[in-house]
């Protein structure tokens, strides 16, 4: 291990003050390892500032000593980003404490708030104020607005409003020489040159840290339809998707698609869910449409939408929920779909988008080729089909071993990274990079992009002392 000197932890310490520091061991272990146990790291500090003026200082502390930083959030990432290495030379950046809600401006559609915010806590916020904060993702009692930031989240709501930089109007941030950057604007026009908050947004913390965001806010729906349909195959998935965007001129909220196994696993594992329709089918989307008037028109367009479908062979059967609580119930479904795959042992996680219509030849292809790998694997192919986002995560075999399975982890992402690719796709839509792909990019990016972002690093950040080894080596 190469420990930093005590008296450097101290200085560190210096800046926080007492209550805004900890070296306890069962508190550390809290910071250094992701939720999947993918990976694990040391640290022999977790550092948690209350305000940007700390956070500055600390960063210029960094670059004197050339100190090595981890950004984090809520620490709910998925591809190790703010996850330290094993060495023991850096320390993690906790913004957990900076939660305040600056302001909020209704008649500008924006709130402010500081990185450390809990999304559900923005959420909650912009509804008191009569508004709608759109971000909506299954960690969203326990992210913050910085990780959801800094990996550019997207979610269920993306194909109405867009991902985390669609939802992003300004930003505050400290530069690696502990500069800050005043760009808290909350203007929809600014032609002045360069976008440098979009530097920053999906940057993982590797060129800036993220303090603080203007965030766009929507009119709060006052009527939304939600129907869980029994669909044939991804490609009716997204022949209905077309039928609903002509239907409703641009009120479809979401598009999820789900496979039966995957539904499978949901009710074996999930308390309190239960199959939405009597009988079984291949596939399952949850389709939701969103109006700001409450007539009552919004649930006749879903069922004339849904009745076309069915003329069309596009719709086997469909469940329309009749109250919030059965809405609740479809998306719980929808929400567990992840978590209810870790009880059927070893999953493999891949995260994909292609062009919305060339969705269904990926996952018709994808599946192909892993089962030609592992007979006998279980795809669970599910998620934000209506933006061209699928969670492909093929499970186990029965009867194998998880440590078995989890061997072709390689061997899979290259399958299925190779088809997205040649389909002209990307390897991570809404994950990010961080540590666990940080390799494979250089596949899949042109020598020309993997310059640019080198580069990039390099003229924000040239000791590399913020989050290194993630996203890009300078």
């Amino acid at each position: 291990m190469n420990a930093l000197a005590p008296d450097l932890l101290d200085r560190f310490r210096a800046i926080v003050g007492p209550k805004g520091w900890t070296s306890d061991p069962d508190a550390l272990a809290l910071h250094v390892r992701e939720w999947r146990d993918l990976y694990a790291g040391t640290t022999p500090l977790v550092l948690k500032p209350t305000s940007t003026a700390e956070v500055a200082a600390i960063v210029k502390l960094a670059r004197e000593t050339k100190t090595k930083l981890v950004p984090q959030g809520g620490n709910t990432g998925l591809v190790g980003g703010g996850i330290p290495f094993d060495a023991g030379d850096e320390i993690v950046l906790s913004l957990q404490r900076m939660n305040k809600i600056r302001a909020i401006d209704p008649l500008n559609d924006t709130v402010t708030v500081e990185a450390g915010c809990i999304l559900q806590t923005v959420q909650q916020a912009a509804r008191e104020a009569g508004r709608l904060f759109p971000l909506s993702i299954g960690s969203e009692g326990s992210c913050t607005i910085g990780g959801n930031l800094s990996t550019n989240a997207g979610g269920n709501a993306v194909l109405r409003y867009g991902n985390t930089r669609e939802l992003t109007l300004g930003l505050e941030v400290v530069l690696a020489d502990g500069q800050i950057w005043d760009g808290l604007r909350g203007l929809r026009k600014d032609n002045t040159g360069y976008d440098l908050r979009d530097l920053f947004i999906g940057g993982e913390g590797t060129l800036g840290i993220i303090t603080a965001a203007v965030l766009k806010l929507h009119p709060l729906p006052k009527a939304m339809a939600t129907a869980f349909t029994a669909i044939p195959s991804p490609q009716a998935a997204i022949e209905l998707l077309a039928l609903a965007k002509a239907a409703t001129g641009g009120q479809v909220t979401g598009c999820e698609i789900m496979p039966r196994i995957g539904l499978d696993y949901v009710l074996r594992h999930t308390p309190a869910t239960s199959d939405p329709i009597a009988e079984r089918h291949p596939w399952y989307l949850i389709l939701e449409f969103s109006s700001g008037r409450d007539d009552g028109a919004i649930g006749e367009t879903m069922e004339a939408v849904l009745a076309e479908g069915f003329e069309k062979g596009l719709v086997l059967d469909a469940a329309i929920a009749q109250s919030d609580a059965q809405r609740a119930a479809f998306w719980k479904i929808r929400e567990a779909m992840s978590s209810s795959q870790k009880p059927e042992g070893g999953s493999i996680k891949c995260d994909i988008s292609v062009p919305v219509s060339q969705m269904p030849l990926f996952i018709e292809r994808a599946s192909k080729a892993v089962e030609d790998l592992i007979p006998g694997v279980r795809i669970v192919a599910f998620g934000h089909i209506g933006d061209g986002n699928v969670h492909f995560n093929p499970s186990q075999p029965v009867g194998w071993k998880p440590e078995d399975f989890m061997a072709y982890w390689d061997r899979v992402h290259q399958i299925v990274h190779d088809i997205a690719h040649e389909m002209k796709g990307s390897i991570s839509a809404e994950h990010g990079v961080g540590r666990m792909k940080i390799d494979e990019i250089t596949q899949y990016k042109s020598p020309v992009e993997i310059e640019m972002m080198r580069r990039i690093k390099r003229a924000f950040d040239p000791d590399n002392i913020l989050n290194p080894g993630k996203v890009v080596w300078p």
